[in-house]
């Protein structure tokens, strides 16, 4: 009977953590070459090389900005960019990347915190800058693939038009419209241009009044996100 209890224990522990792989200890932070093989059960070898040497750039870690750089990073991109000017704000924390202990801190520095918790091999790059015309092509000077992730509609229009100008070469991925209570059906990735793509449902705006949930914004987040890595993965067409 009781080697019959253990050979089921043993059977049922095989079949979450799979036949031959190690236990993890809790709190031990695994290898990279562990944490790479990982990512190549889920994504296969061809992917996670294409995204370890990737380098992208997240303008804004808001609500869409801290969602878009926990994705990237959970998928294995080789190196984040992060530009913003702001600090954490209580009112941030029902949507953004952030933890209630972060309030008060800059976005940068938390979110880059928080990053090396998730991914702890990911290369990461702060800027405490509000990006303009005048530094915007020298900070993002590098990048792969650009994320438009400001919340005010002069800053969104000001970096599509820097890249689209003064980086042709380079891909952007922006977002438009996810407030609200409306149907995350609505959130769409639309290909704008050959390198420049708009997420979002295109007419939702905070300004007229309504609000902003989790959900909604993360799903936006998750387009512009999973839209950048199909950009990496060679794969343009929407």
């Amino acid at each position: 009977m009781w080697e019959e209890a253990e050979q089921i224990k043993e059977r049922m522990e095989d079949s979450q953590d799979g036949p031959g792989r190690r236990k993890e200890a809790a709190g031990v932070i695994p290898t990279r070459e562990e944490m790479r093989r990982a990512l190549e059960e889920r994504q296969g070898k061809a992917l996670t090389a294409a995204f370890s040497a990737a380098s992208v750039a997240v303008c804004g870690l808001g609500g869409l900005g801290s969602n878009i750089a926990a994705a990237l990073a959970r998928a294995g991109v080789g190196k984040l960019i992060l530009l913003d000017y702001d600090r954490v704000e209580v009112s941030n924390l029902h949507r953004q990347q952030y933890k209630a202990s972060q309030a008060g801190r800059y976005k940068t520095e938390a979110l880059a915190e928080n990053l090396r918790e998730i991914a702890p091999y990911v290369e990461l790059e702060t800027h405490l800058v509000h990006v303009d015309e005048e530094n915007g092509a020298v900070l993002l000077d590098g990048a792969d693939v650009i994320c438009e992730a400001f919340d005010e509609a002069e800053c969104k229009a000001m970096l599509v038009n820097l890249v689209l100008e003064a980086m042709p070469d380079c891909y952007l991925v922006a977002a438009s419209g996810m407030a609200g209570m409306g149907s995350p059906n609505r959130i769409e990735t639309r290909r704008v241009t050959e390198r420049f793509y708009l997420c979002g449902d295109g007419v939702s705006d905070v300004k007229d009044g309504i609000s902003l949930v989790a959900p909604r914004v993360m799903a936006c987040a998750a387009h512009q996100a999973q839209t950048v890595l199909r950009i990496l993965a060679g794969e343009y067409d929407i």
